[in-house]
């Protein structure tokens, strides 16, 4: 398809689609002549995924062209892969290590994965930003006077391990390395907010099935 056939098919305006082009977040496509391309159904595809990525996500553009690169690395093993393109989205500013609701809540976290078995997940705190996500909302219960831990947070670790389940298996129902990659992306852009949409409308309902409607 051409530039405007491009455009049309994605609700995404040709000046768009060249400014994303000219940033390294849309590969070029087969040159026709000195001032026409043509475009296929991965471009299509990935056009989409930018377009979550910066409105959904509201990834700035230097972060999506650091996790495409990863996505489209097929020199990384899988783990590593998916990984790095996840670790490159924004992430929680680092915890401040000398604050002692944040050691607290360290301590925390710690005994937590040991009481999951998590051994994975333990050899990647130093690096892992969902480690650090967790530290510092476990430090912020803490300082509220809340004294979340290890056995408040293993039944809700728990049902997110069941989460993570069904989300690699979903992963896998997709034939190429590069669509899992962009699968997980768009999972933590997307997914997340489904997951805490049906949190809270779970919540809603055995709220009115305790308290009724007062």
């Amino acid at each position: 398809m051409r530039l405007a056939e491009l455009s049309e098919h994605s609700g995404v305006s040709t000046a768009t689609i060249k400014y994303y082009l000219r940033e390294g977040l849309l590969p070029p496509g087969r040159q026709i002549n000195a001032t026409t391309a043509d475009y296929d159904e991965e471009h299509l595809r990935r056009l989409r995924l930018v377009r979550a990525m910066i409105q959904v996500g509201r990834v700035p553009v230097a972060k999506v062209r650091e996790v495409l690169g990863h996505v489209d690395d097929d020199s990384l093993g899988r783990s590593i892969r998916l990984g790095a393109a996840l670790w490159a989205l924004p992430q929680v500013p680092e915890p401040d290590e000398d604050d002692e609701y944040v050691r607290a809540a360290h301590r925390e976290v710690t005994a937590l994965l040991d009481r999951l078995g998590w051994e994975n997940a333990k050899q990647l705190t130093t690096i892992s930003p969902a480690y650090r996500s967790l530290v510092v909302a476990v430090a912020a219960f803490r300082r509220l006077g809340y004294a979340w831990g290890a056995e408040q947070l293993a039944p809700y670790a728990e049902l997110m391990h069941r989460t993570a389940v069904l989300d690699l298996d979903n992963l896998e129902t997709h034939p190429s390395e590069a669509e899992r990659v962009e699968f997980a992306i768009l999972g933590a852009i997307i997914n997340e907010p489904l997951l805490q949409a049906l949190h809270r409308l779970a919540q809603e309902e055995e709220s009115t099935r305790r308290y009724g409607f007062e």
